[in-house]
């Protein structure tokens, strides 16, 4: 019943070198999964070793017969950043590393992206990324005091909360407190638990169950009851907890002869607590009374107009292009834009976004586009972030993934996860209702990103591939400058 134990005191600790060694050893226990997670955790830990080696050594050399271990042993050496904290390339790494093993979310990799927290921390101890990534993973511990105090540390270290943490405190919060809630109104209900209260939690649980398979609900109930004030004074893992309650209201609701008005009264607090801690509170869920449209209504928004995509680049950032941009019947920007008028233009039409991060979400546009692959995580972002009046259209599922939902190329056509840009502009190519299509600074970040300053430290991510999709691009140019591309 119990999962990971995670640690209740501040981060500290984990020294780069055992950290490296921890990284190394899980490397090799990787070897011939079969589970998706696991084996893009695999390519993310060699893409570490990879960048390791290159910092311990004057040049990039084969791994010495000892294998990864050997190698990292023999690199520890040069992984030290000017100041003498860790290296900007190889902190990097080990992120990508633990955020994949954080989306696996087995207790192995839930061990292993601590660990890499902790050593962040210890080395950079304001790190935002570091303090986002010990939340993030003491909350799958179900750890979530724990959770909402490293939260709130990475607020502090931030002035602009694209990743909607803010919400994501107020959530776990208001769950907290519904759940308080409920037991205690369940105390109330069965006055009998408080002597059994004092545990051991999983002893009394499942004297209660026994019981109640003998049909003895009157003495099973104040011992699973019981069981339940115990896992909340011992605070044990949110998982734990949320299986014992769900377990008693199943039992419960399956009595004959059950009183309605109390029962419901429990469910109702089980299930408001469950919602909020999903998915956080949700002050207006017409979002301002947004429209939703599909594919055909967003043919017709953009029928007969010239369109610019502005790409989120350092060569658009010095382009003096602004007056230019705006001329445009519809402006797209991207993900985490940023404006300066003068070269970027100062007007926003259409935003394109991946679900996962919050940037410019509060931004007035006209139609917001919302990309994502896997339909409940997109469903989860909007009702989480999307801001009420900051947007009149917004894309529905029709228009959440275009490149594999509407134009039906899977993984054998396209393997890389297509960019936020480039669902945009297949989507526009496809429908083919624009007399002009220009992309403004699109040099697929070879001058490096031009963002909002929270999302300047985020990584131009691996798992995309720009080389196609600039040769996509190329093929159908009509013409090609320093700082234009037109499709049409």
């Amino acid at each position: 019943m119990t999962r990971v134990q995670s640690r209740r005191a501040p981060a500290r600790g984990g020294e780069l070198d055992d950290c490296l060694r921890a990284c190394a050893v899980h490397s090799g226990k990787l070897v011939g999964s079969l589970d998706r997670r696991r084996t893009e955790l695999a390519e993310q830990l060699r893409r570490l070793l990879v960048v390791h080696s290159t910092i311990g050594a004057a040049a990039p050399a084969p791994a010495p017969a000892g294998g990864a271990t050997a190698l990292l042993k023999r690199a520890v050496k040069g992984t030290a950043g000017p100041s003498g904290g860790i290296a900007g390339e190889l902190l990097d790494a080990l992120l990508a590393v633990a955020n994949k093993a954080l989306e696996c979310g087995y207790d192995d990799e839930l061990r292993l992206a601590l660990h890499i927290g902790d050593t962040v921390l210890a080395q950079r101890r304001n790190s935002r990324a570091g303090w986002r990534l010990r939340a993030r993973v003491l909350e799958a511990l179900g750890e979530e005091q724990e959770a909402v105090e490293a939260y709130q540390r990475y607020l502090e270290l931030t002035s602009e909360d694209g990743f909607g943490v803010a919400a994501r405190i107020e959530g776990l919060r208001r769950a907290a407190q519904r759940e308080r809630e409920l037991l205690d109104l369940l105390r109330r209900q069965c006055p009998d638990a408080a002597g059994f209260a004092a545990g051991p939690a999983t002893d009394v649980w499942a004297e209660g169950l026994a019981l109640h398979a003998l049909g003895d609900w009157t003495a099973a109930e104040p011992r699973l009851v019981g069981a339940l004030l115990a896992l909340a004074e011992e605070r044990a893992p949110v998982a734990d907890r949320q299986e014992l309650l769900s377990q008693y209201l199943d039992l419960r609701t399956g009595l004959p002869g059950a009183d309605p008005a109390a029962l419901t009264e429990a469910v109702a607090l089980y299930a408001e607590q469950r919602r909020v801690r999903m998915r956080g509170p949700v002050a207006d869920p017409t979002v301002g009374g947004v429209r939703w449209i599909g594919l055909g209504e967003f043919r017709n928004q953009i029928a007969g107009k010239s369109v610019c995509l502005i790409a989120n680049s350092g060569r658009v950032g010095e382009s003096a292009m602004g007056a230019e941009i705006d001329g445009y019947d519809l402006v797209v920007r991207f993900n985490s834009y940023r404006i300066d008028p003068r070269h970027t233009g100062s007007r926003t039409d259409i935003h394109a976004t991946i679900h996962k991060h919050g940037f410019n979400w509060d931004r007035p546009v006209t139609t917001r586009l919302v990309f994502g692959g896997v339909s409940g995580d997109w469903k989860h972002s909007l009702r989480n972030r999307l801001v009420p009046g900051a947007q009149q259209f917004l894309g529905d599922e029709s228009l959440r993934w275009p490149v594999r939902g509407i134009g039906r190329l899977g993984t054998d056509v396209w393997p890389a996860i297509p960019t936020t840009g480039f669902n945009m502009l297949w989507l526009l190519d496809f429908l083919d209702v624009s007399p002009k299509l220009d992309l403004i600074g699109f040099d697929f970040y070879e001058s490096g990103a031009y963002r909002v300053p929270e999302a300047m430290k985020l990584a131009i991510t691996s798992v995309h591939e720009y080389t196609s999709e600039k040769a996509w691009v190329m093929e159908r140019a009509q013409s090609v400058t320093d700082m234009r591309i037109s499709l049409r």
